[in-house]
């Protein structure tokens, strides 16, 4: 797969960091986690002499060319082309054909504040919920009757940073029969759901809520959960059901989208979703006088293109809400895409939509082979390249979260 080259952005989110990182430091460091500093050092440091790297001469001309190493911080937006496309090619193994559909569960403003206190436990919720949610509903012999196959990835920002956890959910429109009238010699069939439509979101959104909302209380009695200091005194079993009961009266968001159709726009779909950070560089409109700019849709009015100007403070605020729990999970697979035993059933689903894999396999074994281009000098075309490495730059403060020596 080969990936375009793109101009480079006249702003970068690591401009700010570098920019404003350490005054941020200085006034809220106290209240970052290790991860969130973490990632300040890493995108601030992103390409740069700080990290080393390599220079490239040409032994015809003499040019030269310093590249500069990559932080590989997951929440840096100059480290997700690569790790997007591999991912891509991974997941292309286990797509269907079938019609896929787009599902969202979001949770509500009162719970998305308390999952800032508590972001490894009530963001692990969130997928256990919705996740649950989609499995018990489609199996509901009612309903669809079926195992159906379930990716869900989370994403905790809206077009302005403001925090608002949410999962995408990508369903197969349809699975493996779960009930005995089903079944067939002992195998399970193949269960379509209706043409254009899944399952009804009024009935998913009650079921989710209920799902978390259990979930949240059998945390609470585990103690797993830090409140506000401002209600902590007050949170006990009495104040939680409080707390629950308007909750519980809430309709919660859970929508789905337009059905993508087949794998091919599934796969388009993933890739501009699954490995996204909160801001992309190219949004970014301006950074100058302790102010960032950049732009954002307007979803109250029909996805209208707009800018925002924040101080630098409120702008990396908002940016680090978004930064993960080390080691948290934000792709998952359910269903029949859930690890276990998925290869066994997605190859039953194969056989049961009829589709023949080796003679894919073998058409695809008969195209030419993809070469690599010879890489050549940018200032006079020639092919004799050698690289020489660069180690990481000594005149970067290596105990500065953000410094970096970007010259």
């Amino acid at each position: 797969m080969t990936l375009p080259l793109l101009a480079r952005p006249k702003w970068e989110v690591a401009d700010v960091i570098r920019e404003y990182g350490e005054a941020f430091l200085n006034k809220h460091g106290g209240h970052l986690t290790h991860t969130q500093k973490q990632a300040l050092r890493d995108l601030g440091r992103c390409r740069t002499a700080a990290l080393g790297g390599h220079v490239e001469e040409c032994l015809d001309c003499g040019h030269q060319r310093m590249a500069y190493n990559s932080c590989r911080n997951r929440h840096c937006p100059k480290c997700q082309a690569l790790t997007r496309a591999q991912w891509l090619e991974r997941q292309a193994e286990h797509l269907l054909p079938v019609e896929y559909f787009h599902v969202v569960f979001t949770l509500p403003r009162e719970v998305g504040d308390l999952a800032l206190l508590n972001p490894k436990v009530l963001y692990d919720l969130l997928f256990q919920a919705a996740s649950a949610t989609l499995r018990e509903v489609a199996a509901n012999p009612k309903r669809l009757g079926a195992q159906v196959g379930v990716l869900m990835v989370l994403h905790t920002w809206g077009q302005n940073l403001h925090h608002h956890p949410h999962v995408h959910a990508v369903v197969t429109g349809g699975g493996l029969s779960c009930d005995a009238q089903g079944v067939v010699d002992g195998t399970p069939k193949w269960v379509s759901c209706a043409k254009g439509y899944l399952l009804p979101v009024k009935v998913l959104s009650r079921v989710f809520r209920g799902k978390y909302l259990e979930g949240v209380r059998e945390a609470f009695e585990e103690g797993k959960l830090k409140w506000p200091r401002h209600v902590n005194g007050s949170m006990d079993a009495d104040g939680l059901r409080k707390w629950l009961g308007p909750l519980y009266r809430k309709e919660w968001v859970v929508y789905s989208k337009r059905p993508f159709g087949g794998p091919q726009q599934v796969l388009k779909y993933l890739a501009r979703y699954t490995h996204r950070v909160a801001l992309s560089n190219s949004r970014l409109a301006d950074v100058s006088n302790g102010e960032v700019t950049f732009s954002y849709k307007d979803y109250a009015k029909g996805n209208e293109r707009k800018e925002m100007t924040l101080s630098a403070d409120e702008f990396l605020r908002r940016f680090l809400q978004h930064v993960l729990p080390k080691g948290f999970v934000k792709i998952r697979h359910y269903g029949l895409l859930a690890n276990r035993q998925r290869e066994m059933k997605l190859g039953l689903c194969r056989l049961l939509l009829l589709v023949v894999l080796g003679a894919k396999r073998a058409s695809a074994d008969q195209q030419p082979e993809a070469t690599a281009a010879t890489p050549k000098c940018e200032k006079c075309g020639g092919t004799r390249l050698i690289k020489r490495k660069l180690p990481a730059s000594r005149g970067a403060d290596s105990s500065s979260p953000v410094g970096a020596d970007s010259s």
